[in-house]
């Protein structure tokens, strides 16, 4: 966990499946760049395709969906030489991990990082999943 600007920041960096329900997600220090968690987040899950923002065009990100002949529907950094070809239509989906992050935030606990530990924030994290399901 980061100490940043007068108090502790996290980030829950998140994995949902095609209808938007969570599939697994991490923690974060709210000062480490995002793709610093793909590996552990991806790692044996298999997935036809991968629907993210710009946050996640890496290089080594790319090289591993390709790999693993995931498409890649990721938008592009404008400094990025050759861009690749997105299905926008699809990329529209990301959506659905945005209402997920909605929803979790609803819960004032975690919109607002109450737990003072990892792990208790953890647990509510999967508490409040565990909610919404069953709505």
């Amino acid at each position: 966990m980061g100490k940043s600007k007068g108090g502790w920041t996290t980030k829950i960096l998140a994995l949902t499946d095609a209808l938007g329900n969570l599939v697994r997600f991490i923690l974060l220090p709210g000062h480490r760049f995002d793709t610093v968690g793909v590996e552990p987040l991806i790692k044996d899950i298999e997935f036809g395709g991968l629907i993210a923002d710009k946050a996640f065009d890496s290089n080594w990100i790319i090289e591993e969906l390709n790999a693993r002949k995931a498409k890649i529907v990721i938008s592009q950094h404008q400094r990025r030489a050759q861009p690749l070809d997105i299905d926008k239509d699809m990329y529209k989906w990301r959506h659905l991990v945005e209402n997920f992050f909605g929803k979790l935030k609803e819960f004032k606990r975690i919109a607002m990082r109450c737990d003072k530990t990892d792990g208790s924030f953890e647990a509510m994290i999967y508490l409040a999943t565990a909610v919404i399901h069953s709505r």
